[in-house]
């Protein structure tokens, strides 16, 4: 099946802590249905002092379910995601306003 949401689509949050928050996909994983967004569903990790880095509690972005997320529209609404064929090509499309996300 293909993806509603990829790498790099503004995003807002529609359930959970940040609900509201907008930002954008960092990575995806299809499998488990969840993406990581930048500044969303942070949580602090501690880590060891290495010659490398500082070490300390350190945030990080943590996995959030893709049906908690909406893809922002040209409006800055949150809107869904379809799929229409653009003359040969399968283009995805927001369905509030049916303009395409990707060119």
């Amino acid at each position: 099946m293909a993806a509603k949401l990829r790498k790099g689509d503004k995003v807002i949050v529609l359930a959970g802590k940040d609900k509201g928050k907008q930002g954008t996909i960092a990575s995806v994983d299809p499998k488990a249905g969840k993406a990581v967004v930048d500044g969303i569903n942070m949580a602090i990790r501690h880590t060891r002092q290495s010659a490398q880095s500082q070490g300390g509690r350190l945030p990080k972005a943590m996995p959030i379910d893709l049906s908690n997320l909406a893809i922002v529209d040209a409006n800055g609404k949150p809107s869904r995601v379809g799929f229409r064929m653009d003359g040969d090509k399968k283009v995805r499309f927001a369905k509030t306003t049916g303009d395409v996300i990707d060119a």
